[in-house]
């Protein structure tokens, strides 16, 4: 036994979560009924990563910022351009492929009890009153915006406290990245009870007739993921982006696929960005205010289905409101939740744009609900990978700028 677990764990992360993938299909497939109990695991994960994760982004920023050395300089400014430059030409590219391949839906019921927000002023007003939110609900909210605030605030004013009280912070920083690093090393598990619970409770049927806007929103994700992104990246750092992309695909878009979280991801996000030896100061902000903010494939999802919904209803749309539709679908993206289907609801808001009436756009939020086991789970894993390839890239361009060598995924 002690052979199998040693043998197990020399394992690399990827190839034993591809094992409990295929285990976990496997056991979908043959007895569903017999092993629901696997089920268990996944949402034990998801909780476990969700748990972790505010307290992990509260310390290691409050430890970051108050040991900062001065004139040592973080890449917070050009990781913010590169979340807006991608979000933006996300939202370009929806528009763009809606134009080339227009799709019709079948409106459905579903999504009636929900309140979606009334304008873009509303979004941003709420990310406002994150940003003043009460520490402790914020904590217990996992509301990072907030979370973000009163930890650089404080790391600030701990700036002039003595060293055992910044060690003290560093301490429990460098202790819950340990809990973080136990966590994931439980994803195996985890993923194997997420992959089985997606198959028996949802199943792949109920997608079919939805095939061709699928294809549309998952065409333009993996796009933007595999030849957008690494166009950006090249552009930043002149060396081969493909290396950095898809590491950060295989290690945090696989876990952020079936977890649907981009908030979920923020802990697997930061220890991958460890193993690429990024700068702890930069990423500690950036990973968290990414899991926030940086929502390509929010802004995808909310401009294809609003243009689908547009078609449906034979509305004549020119090139300055598609603009406006590219610039509004970015901009709401920023605004959404990084929990499961949180673009969804900011589809009335980008409908309102071409006067489609509130019931008919909450019966296309109805229709993302359903392909949303494919839509929400390709969406996340590109929102959540971007963070880290971003990150990544602007450190990188840092370096080239200063003549140093670039090492892409060392």
């Amino acid at each position: 036994m002690k052979n199998l677990i040693l043998k197990w764990n020399q394992l690399s992360l990827v190839k034993r979560i591809l094992i409990g993938m295929i285990i976990g299909i496997i056991l979908a497939v043959t007895i569903p009924d017999a092993a629901k109990w696997i089920s268990i695991f996944g949402s034990l994960f998801v909780g476990a990563l969700k748990a972790v994760a505010p307290i992990l982004v509260f310390f290691l920023v409050i430890a970051a910022i108050s040991n900062h050395r001065s004139g040592m300089k973080t890449n917070m400014k050009s990781i913010l351009g590169l979340y807006g430059i991608g979000t933006f030409l996300a939202g370009f590219v929806a528009v763009l492929a809606s134009f080339l391949f227009p799709v019709s839906l079948s409106l459905t019921t579903g999504a009636e009890g929900l309140t979606p927000p009334g304008g873009i002023v509303e979004v941003l007003k709420t990310l406002l009153f994150n940003i003043v939110d009460n520490p402790v609900n914020a904590l217990m909210n996992a509301n990072y915006i907030g979370i973000l605030t009163w930890a650089i605030l404080l790391g600030i004013a701990l700036r002039r406290a003595t060293d055992s009280t910044k060690d003290m912070f560093a301490n429990f920083s460098d202790a819950i990245s340990q809990l973080v690093k136990w966590v994931i090393n439980l994803a195996p598990i985890g993923i194997m009870g997420l992959v089985f619970d997606a198959i028996v409770t949802n199943g792949l049927t109920a997608l079919l007739d939805y095939g061709k806007l699928l294809l549309v929103l998952l065409g333009c994700m993996f796009f933007v993921a595999l030849v957008v992104n690494p166009i950006i990246v090249y552009l930043y750092i002149r060396k081969n982006p493909y290396p950095l992309v898809l590491r950060a695909l295989r290690e945090s878009g696989i876990t952020a696929f079936f977890t649907r979280s981009s908030a979920a991801n923020i802990p697997v996000n930061m220890s991958l960005c460890e193993k690429l030896n990024l700068n702890k100061d930069t990423y500690s902000v950036s990973i968290p205010l990414g899991a926030t903010i940086n929502m390509a494939g929010a802004a995808i999802t909310i401009a294809v289905l609003t243009l689908s919904a547009v078609h449906t209803l034979g509305i004549q749309v020119d090139i300055g409101t598609a603009l406006i539709l590219v610039v509004l679908s970015a901009v709401s993206a920023a605004g959404a939740s990084g929990v499961a289907g949180g673009s969804l609801l900011l589809i009335p808001l980008a409908c309102s744009l071409f006067g489609i009436p509130n019931d008919i756009a909450m019966q296309v939020v109805g229709v993302g609900f359903i392909i949303g086991v494919l839509q929400d789970s390709c969406e996340t894993a590109l929102n959540s990978s971007t963070d880290v390839v971003f990150t990544a890239t602007a450190e990188y361009a840092k370096l080239r700028k200063e003549g140093k060598e670039v090492v892409v995924n060392p």
